[in-house]
């Protein structure tokens, strides 16, 4: 049987970010993608103008008609919209044992916030203690523990350790919002620290990044590989999508990565 991963998220109108940009990960890495929406936006590579909560019941159902029928290896959390549908997922959670990577989407990359501020408790609660592994950003770790983005490695490693100590078995601190030439990731859990680098590419197409990388970590739980396997693994998958990301030429904002940039001809 494939491997099938489970993204519950919000869709997103552009293809980009959110399911489209988990489905598309799923498929480039061999995975079978199913999905739960939790919101719809009306958004392009420029802006998001309109965002709709699907009504918890729908949420719920969603969950329940995909874990009644398919074996799901591996969960991926993005846009949940608020605290109620957060408890909703919460609770479509539980009694199923398999990984999840929860990625705390809070702002879209035009700027517009996706989360609001009152939800953050209820992701703290909720939704850290069940976490396989926590894929926040910089601005993302400083929302979830109240404080300022971290500026240093040693900034991000006391971060990622705090927001173990609210429940994630583990966490990817994603530097890609920092200075310098390299970009560096952290993944912080019980074992220690591993290190992941690359060159901060220039380039204004990096629209869904973060979805594309917490989606190819579940891909790789979903296959059984070892946490640090798996995010070394989509580490390397989402900056081939940043390298070849020019080359699609959609939009004229933040544009997508390339998720099948291994796939298609000419890359």
């Amino acid at each position: 049987m494939i491997p099938i991963a489970l993204t519950i998220a919000g869709s997103d109108s552009g293809g980009g970010a959110g399911i489209q940009a988990d489905l598309k990960a799923f498929s480039a890495l061999g995975v079978y993608g199913a999905s739960v929406i939790t919101a719809l936006t009306a958004q392009n590579t420029r802006a998001v103008t309109m965002v709709e909560p699907v009504s918890p019941a729908m949420i719920a159902a969603q969950m329940h008609a995909v874990f009644d029928d398919l074996a799901i290896r591996a969960v991926k959390l993005g846009m949940l919209g608020d605290a109620v549908a957060i408890a909703t997922v919460a609770a479509g959670l539980r009694g199923h044992d398999m990984p999840v990577v929860l990625d705390p989407v809070m702002v879209a990359k035009s700027g517009d916030r996706l989360l609001p501020s009152d939800a953050l408790a209820a992701l703290r609660s909720e939704l850290l203690p069940r976490a396989t592994v926590l894929t926040p950003n910089l601005p993302e770790a400083a929302d979830l523990l109240g404080t300022v983005p971290a500026r240093s490695d040693a900034e991000m490693l006391e971060q990622g350790q705090a927001l173990r100590a609210l429940g994630a078995q583990a966490v990817l601190m994603k530097g890609g919002h920092g200075d310098g030439p390299d970009c560096v990731d952290l993944l912080i859990d019980a074992q220690g620290v591993t290190r992941l680098t690359a060159p901060r590419r220039a380039t204004q197409n990096t629209h869904g990044t973060g979805c594309t990388l917490s989606a190819a970590i579940a891909a790789g739980l979903a296959q059984g590989m070892d946490l640090t396997v798996a995010v070394t693994r989509a580490h390397t998958y989402l900056q081939g999508a940043i390298a070849h990301a020019d080359g699609l030429g959609v939009g004229s904002g933040h544009g997508p990565v390339h998720h099948f940039h291994g796939v298609w001809p000419n890359g």
